[in-house]
């Protein structure tokens, strides 16, 4: 684990802080809660001596590991308003959400190629950037651009607000700006689970070509003993052209605590590391850093603090996404050059990539920061419908 550039850092120091980090989960694992209890106070004197990404890394997991040790309630809730409340933040700060929005929107493109009408269904709604970037790829199509139905999956708020409503209404103005043809439909519910596929007007695919998005979402299924199963057979049922899936590259979903926190520890810092290491934190707002840092601290706090049905962030890695997606009938679509072109283009928005890496791998698409994969996008078919 490298320290964030521009560091004077001596490593064998940021060893022995990476040393203590996992001492002290081990530490947890065996119950010696006391011994756990001293390392906290350690890392915390230790991690003085840091700033950029091993501070922050260090801050996060102690705060995490303080609140399991002394069984302390993490702040606020597992439900993804909360976990979510600062994703916008992160959003403009990190080229990971955007990376998979353009790559996914790319295979959709091309499975949309030459027909008439699209449904969408997005399977968690939270903001309009997705849609517009495709409705603004749709407007270029070569022909004139289809019919667009987008179907959008979405939680209760909290505080009953219609957030549904308001992106609806934002991309309707969107795609009239283009001349597209377009309609929304909102639906809440208070699981994917509870999804009635029957709400949806799904229309036969010689009329309308059907595509089912996940971005970072389906994850948080693997909490509930069976429900992943079940949404992806409700996909299955809706016959989609394609699935569109963004996940977070990791293994995040361990029984065993030591293992979930050696890979969130390598994840997270890889994370923090490529934001700090690129300059990003001389341009950006500076409210958005900082809220994209609480962001992904409320992610570690969920992945190490909690457990049962409350640990909701439980990231996978695409090969474990292949298993479950091939066991509810699919396979994969081969992503093709164009989406590599578009994942080019937004490490370009974002000051160039340096540092950053797109590979090809286990059938998706991954960006990577110094070759730790961090976001994969891949796309789905039922394997019947494969020619």
């Amino acid at each position: 684990m490298k320290s964030d550039s521009g560091s004077s850092l001596d490593e064998s120091q940021e060893s022995e802080l990476v040393q203590n980090l996992l001492a002290c989960a081990k530490a947890i694992q065996e119950e010696n809660l006391e011994l756990a209890d001293s390392l906290v106070d350690r890392i915390n004197f230790l991690s003085l001596s840091y700033g950029g990404a091993m501070r922050k890394v260090a801050n996060y997991f102690t705060q995490a590991l303080a609140q399991r040790i002394n069984k302390i309630p993490p702040q606020g809730s597992p439900e993804a308003s909360y976990l979510d409340m600062h994703q916008p933040h992160f959003l403009k700060s990190y080229p990971y959400m955007n990376f998979g929005y353009y790559t996914a929107n790319q295979a959709i493109v091309e499975a949309a190629s030459n027909v008439n009408r699209v449904h969408i269904i997005d399977l968690s709604l939270k903001h309009s950037i997705q849609w517009q970037v495709l409705l603004q790829a749709f407007a270029m199509r070569l022909g004139g651009p289809p019919t667009v139905r987008l179907t959008a999956i979405g939680l209760p708020q909290a505080d009953n607000t219609d957030s549904l409503r308001e992106v609806g209404s934002e991309l309707a103005h969107w795609a009239a700006s283009m001349r597209i043809n377009f309609e929304f439909h909102g639906f809440e519910f208070n699981s994917l689970t509870d999804i009635d596929a029957s709400l949806f007007d799904i229309r036969p695919r010689e009329e309308e070509v059907l595509a089912v998005n996940s971005a970072f979402e389906l994850h948080r299924l693997l909490a509930e003993p069976g429900a992943i199963e079940k949404v992806l057979n409700s996909i299955a049922l809706m016959n989609p052209k394609i699935v569109t899936l963004v996940e977070q590259e990791s293994s995040h979903n361990s029984p065993v605590f030591y293992d979930r926190f050696s890979q969130a520890l390598d994840y997270y810092f890889a994370m923090f590391d490529s934001h700090e290491s690129t300059g990003f934190t001389k341009t950006y707002d500076t409210l958005d850093l900082r809220m994209s840092d609480v962001y992904l601290g409320r992610q570690i706090c969920n992945v190490l603090s909690c457990e049962g049905p409350d640990r909701v962030e439980r990231h996978e890695t695409l090969s474990q996404w292949r298993e479950r997606m091939c066991a509810a009938g699919f396979e994969p679509i081969h992503l093709g050059p164009k989406a590599l072109v578009h994942a080019n283009l937004v490490l370009a928005l974002f000051g160039g990539g340096n540092g950053y890496q797109v590979q090809k791998k286990d059938g998706g698409l991954m960006l990577s920061w110094d070759s730790r994969s961090l976001v994969a996008t891949s796309a789905w078919q039922l394997a019947a419908a494969a020619p």
